[in-house]
């Protein structure tokens, strides 16, 4: 199923409502005038509310999915509806808005 590409200026948050902002970008490749951003990149955790006695906060996030058909620099690059994972809670991360023309499968 073909999703939008995600970039530096997608807005991100972990399952409670931390901001999530990708560590690296390639700038080679843009959509919207923004860098996208390739499936090894970690994601860092701000702002995650989830107490220290119920797992959490948020601290990192990883995706585990992405594009399986598109590669941007030879890596594949992350999509809106791609899965991910945050440690140390195990919950994902969550696109809220990205650019929406292009798309990849």
């Amino acid at each position: 199923m073909p999703g939008f590409l995600l970039h530096q200026g997608a807005v991100v948050l972990c399952s409670h409502t931390g901001q999530c902002t990708p560590t690296t970008v390639f700038p080679r490749v843009t959509v919207g005038g923004m860098p996208v951003v390739q499936q090894p990149t970690i994601y860092s955790i701000a702002g995650c509310v989830l107490p220290p006695s119920a797992g959490g906060p948020c601290v990192t996030g990883q995706w585990i999915t992405a594009a399986t058909r598109v590669l941007v620099g030879g890596i594949p690059p992350l999509l809106f509806d791609s899965a991910s994972v945050c440690t140390p809670t195990g919950t994902p991360m969550q696109p809220v808005s990205s650019q929406m023309r292009t798309s990849a499968q």
